[in-house]
Parts: structure tokens; C-alpha cells; sequence
């Protein structure tokens, strides 16, 4: 069932729970990602970034939105980080249901201005829109790479934010980097700050830069929350690491024999994400 982010995730913050969002740009693993989210009954939802959504065409996109509307789970197909009102355009182009406005490398009031507008003009197409506030931090160099430094979201800034935009969910900055973080770093989220801006907004909030964080602070952040946590990293990692493992045997070369296997390795990390956010069992809600 295709549906828009408000619809997903007003659910997911009246009954406290957290959707993860995978990011897609490869067929094989957006086929594993629908059949995990069916099998454990988990809303979906599939984020594309502009860079994925080159690298696959936007004429994946008849076929990503024709499998959502036949899977048996809500599903939303969001645009993650559009950093202009051309990629706005893009994702009214291209089917998207979803949509993030990224001002926060702006100044407060540029950061209102286009966001204010994306609102505007999405609203007017059924299109949910997700802006940011506060920076999230950089591990590496990908088309998410986030900021060099981490600035928190204040909360009085977020509730003039939100009256000034309209904007359906909010990501707020508490801690995370986008990638994996290096093996001497170890990110600490400020729940404290969270619990304040949730409990003076009240909106969904989202949390970027999920991949490779503690699982009890994740766990932590939903609790207190958090309804939509970004995952990357850790589910490509999975896939991309298997199939170097698979490609040891130098005899194989047909994708329907290479691929299955990093499905798998990609499901469970994915399987792992849907449980610990809570969001096992929820499409019953909708």
C-alpha cells in the first residue's frame, strides 16, 4: 500500500514506535528490503537519495511505485536530502510521496525560507515534507557526508521552525554522523535534548545518521521520540561484504547466483533494525 509520510508516521508517533528508512539504489537489495518488511509486517519506508536517484534513472521509479502499491505493508517512497527547490521539483517529477527539504547548512532564516516553500508547493500534490534543523556529522564522503561539526538543535529554534514552515516531521541533530564511524569514535546521543524538543513539539521527529550507533541508545531514542531513523550503512555494508565473499569463487558470474546470499546478509541486518526500533507487527495499525 503507497501512502505519504504524514499518514506513516503520525501512526508511528501515537503509538511510539520508529520506521526505519532504508536507503535504495540498487534493484536486488530494494527487493530483499520489500520482503523483510512484508515477512515481519513492518511499514516501510525506501529512501532515495538525488545520487541514488541517478545512479539507478528515475525510470525505476514507475516500478518502485508499482510495487508499492501491491505489497501487503504501508509504504512510503521518500526523497532523502534534497538540498535545493530543483530537487523538490525532482521528487513532484519522478512520484515520490515523500520528500526532505536540507536547509540546515543555511542560515536560520534561509533554512525557513526554502523550506516554507517546499511545503508549499508539495503539500499541493499530497506530498509529505521532512526538513532539518541543527547539523548531522560527517565519518566519510558520500553524498550524505553531513557537516565537520555537530550543531545541536535547539528547541526554541525548532518550535519557531515548525510554525514557520508547516513541515510534517522534523530531524533533529542530537549527536549522530552520517556513514560508519571509526573504530576509536564512539557517538553519544543527547536523549536529554531529544525528550525536551519532543516534549515541546510534539510532531514526528526523525534521527539521520543512524548506522553503526549502540543499540541500546537507538532503542533509547525511540523510546523517547524518535519515529523514523535512517539506515544506510550498516545494511550495504552487510550486502557489499558478503558478495566480496561470494566473489572468492571466481567461477560465478550470473547476478542470480551471486546476489542471494548478500540478500540474506543484507535481511538480517535489516530484520535487526525493524525489531530493536519497535516496528515489528505495526502495518496492523494502518
Amino acid at each position: 500500500m503507497l501512502t505519504n509520510g504524514k499518514v506513516l508516521l503520525d501512526v508511528a508517533n501515537k503509538h511510539n514506535f520508529a520506521i526505519p528508512a532504508f536507503n535504495m539504489s540498487d534493484y536486488a537489495m530494494l527487493n530483499g528490503i520489500f520482503e523483510i518488511s512484508e515477512e515481519m509486517n513492518a511499514p516501510l519506508i525506501v529512501a532515495i537519495h538525488p545520487d541514488e536517484l541517478h545512479h539507478i534513472g528515475s525510470e525505476v521509479m514507475s516500478s518502485i511505485i508499482a510495487k508499492a502499491h501491491k505489497a501487503s505493508v504501508p509504504v512510503i517512497i521518500h526523497y532523502d536530502h534534497g538540498t535545493t527547490y530543483e530537487h523538490m521539483m525532482e521528487s513532484i517529477q519522478t512520484g515520490f510521496t515523500s520528500a526532505m527539504i536540507d536547509g540546515s547548512l543555511l542560515s536560520f532564516d534561509e533554512n525557513v525560507d526554502i523550506t516554507k516553500r517546499t511545503v508549499d508547493a508539495l503539500k499541493l500534490v499530497n506530498i509529505s515534507v521532512e526538513g532539518e534543523l541543527g547539523t548531522i556529522g560527517a565519518n566519510d564522503s558520500y553524498g550524505e557526508a553531513g557537516a565537520a561539526e555537530i550543531i545541536y538543535t535547539k528547541p526554541s529554534d525548532a518550535r519557531i521552525f515548525i510554525e514557520q514552515t508547516g513541515v510534517d516531521s522534523l530531524a533533529i541533530a542530537i549527536g549522530t554522523s552520517h556513514g560508519l564511524y571509526p573504530i576509536n569514535v564512539k557517538p553519544k546521543l543527547r536523549i536529554d535534548l531529544l525528550r525536551e524538543i519532543k516534549g515541546d513539539l510534539g510532531i514526528p521527529l526523525v534521527l539521520h545518521g543512524g548506522s553503526s550507533n549502540a543499540e541500546e541508545e537507538l532503542a533509547e531514542a525511540v523510546k523517547y521520540g524518535i519515529n523514523k531513523i535512517n539506515i544506510s550503512s550498516d545494511i550495504k555494508v552487510a550486502y557489499q561484504d558478503k558478495m566480496r565473499e561470494v566473489l572468492g569463487n571466481k567461477k560465478l558470474r550470473e547476478p542470480n547466483a551471486i546476489q542471494p546470499e548478500c540478500i540474506k546478509a543484507m535481511k538480517k541486518v535489516a530484520r535487526e533494525k525493524i525489531e530493536l526500533f519497535n516496528a515489528d507487527g505495526k502495518a496492523d495499525l494502518y
